[in-house]
């Protein structure tokens, strides 16, 4: 399979673990459309309701839970029997479910953990396919762990903040509290995110594609303020960042990052942070690459030179053609994708569509963001819908008539500095693709994504 796919320019540990990604795709798509998920064949009723569609007014039927014995019943939920006639019988009655609320039976989006070498060093990807709007729901949101989601107590749970400062220091979650917080939607993306389309397309789905981003509200004390007490001193130039898992993960950040908007987040989505999100505390920097972003802090220490750690010198560094690599590439260029259509739907006929996606960027707003149906001959620019804020995904709409031909749906976005998404080629020129097997790309893939539709409606990924 790795020669039929052309994936020999990477080296043979990410080519069998590419591979395994493949393989769990395909296995995840059979459960999935046997369950009746977003990841189904034919665009389902719940999206014509929801207005992504509309063929001639009609709409095909999708099957209901029934809450049958041995029926599937969706992570997050509970077993409801669903009556023929709600309006005949009394609801559940309130509070049954401990006083904490489920989603219903019917929604069935999950995250999906592709196989790695062991399970505690993995990832799972948000479905970008199914979203609404622009947050991700906490329990959505995607997970990149090095060892594992620690689950720490809070009550034991210390920040020290050390090195060239003034007076140490140690923070507990309440002692943050204490400070004045800020509130700030932002996403978070994982560098690796599309690792695999750099040479050909791989994976089927925008799940596989691009599910390692997603968006969330958070709550926490600006870094600054916790500097500001400590006592930065003059001359201190970075900062490492040291996370409580049993990785110990650790990245050394430039001081100018840490005194502008970054962030000791104890809040997600109106709520305590999720163990998988890093609970009680973690590191927040804005438009960085997600493994800046370290879980579980425990530890800030400020110093007049990086630290040069394993995340930064063996790995999360950028390899080019020539051997050499892009070291301490932090920010997340500008990005964008259509999720409807995207991969393995299928559209039932010709007619009106809406074509939506996420956009966004590390530097800053999306300005404009653009659709081509021909594979990128022509352009039209999209509708932005509302909020649009920096450094955060924005939801974007256009309108097609689909006359049933072959089609490639494409989108590109610029950001409020000018930055233009670019062309596969056009990365590829720049990033190169490795003479030699070590030298493959892996981080910062931020190309335009290509779904061709056929002209039975299938939708699938390509390189246009």
């Amino acid at each position: 399979m790795t020669k039929e796919l052309d994936l020999d320019f990477y080296d043979a540990k990410t080519r069998r673990m590419i591979d395994a990604m493949r393989v769990a795709e395909e296995q995840m798509l059979k459960e999935a459309r046997r369950a009746s998920s977003p990841y189904m064949t034919d665009i389902t009723r719940r999206q014509v309701l929801r207005g992504a569609v509309i063929v001639g007014g009609a709409a095909a039927a999708v099957p209901m839970f029934s809450g049958a014995a041995g029926a599937a019943v969706p992570p997050g939920s509970a077993d409801w029997p669903v009556p023929a006639d709600p309006t005949k019988v009394h609801g559940r009655v309130t509070n049954a479910e401990g006083g904490y609320g489920l989603r219903s039976p019917f929604e069935k989006e999950v995250r999906v953990r592709f196989p790695t070498a062991t399970k505690e060093s993995s990832w799972t990807f948000t479905p970008l396919e199914s979203g609404q709007g622009i947050v991700t729901p906490s329990g959505l949101h995607f997970e990149r762990h090095h060892g594992g989601t620690a689950f720490i107590d809070p009550a034991k749970h210390e920040l020290v903040v050390h090195g060239m400062v003034g007076k140490a220091m140690k923070y507990t979650v309440e002692d943050l509290k204490r400070f004045p917080s800020v509130s700030k939607f932002y996403f978070i993306e994982c560098s690796g995110n599309g690792l695999t389309e750099w040479k050909k397309p791989y994976l089927k789905t925008v799940q596989g594609t691009h599910g390692l981003t997603s968006t969330s509200e958070w709550t926490g004390v600006p870094l600054s303020t916790i500097m500001a007490e400590v006592g930065v001193k003059e001359g201190s130039t970075w900062m490492l960042a040291e996370g409580g898992d049993s990785a110990v993960m650790t990245r050394s950040i430039p001081i100018a990052k840490c005194w502008g908007d970054a962030m000791l987040a104890y809040s997600q989505n109106g709520e305590a942070l999720r163990p998988e999100q890093g609970y009680p505390m973690r590191l927040l920097l804005p438009g960085w690459e997600g493994n800046t972003h370290i879980k579980w802090v425990r530890r800030l220490e400020f110093s007049d030179a990086p630290f040069m750690t394993r995340e930064e010198t063996s790995k999360y560094t950028d390899l080019l053609d020539n051997g050499k690599a892009r070291q301490f590439s932090f920010v997340m260029e500008a990005k964008s994708v259509i999720t409807f259509p995207s991969g393995e739907m299928r559209l039932p006929g010709p007619g009106d569509y809406e074509i939506t996606g996420l956009a966004w960027s590390g530097r800053g707003r999306i300005r404009r963001v653009e659709v081509s149906v021909d594979g990128g001959q022509s352009w039209r620019v999209a509708e932005l819908q509302n909020p649009v804020l920096p450094i955060c995904h924005t939801r974007f709409r256009s309108w097609w008539r689909w006359d049933g031909k072959p089609a490639i749906l494409q989108s590109r976005c610029v950001d409020e500095t000018g930055y233009t998404q670019p062309t596969i080629k056009q990365l590829v020129d720049v990033r190169g693709l490795g003479g030699h097997a070590k030298f493959a790309s892996i981080y910062h893939f931020n190309a335009i994504q290509s779904w061709a539709v056929d002209k039975d409606g299938g939708v699938k990924n390509v390189h246009a």
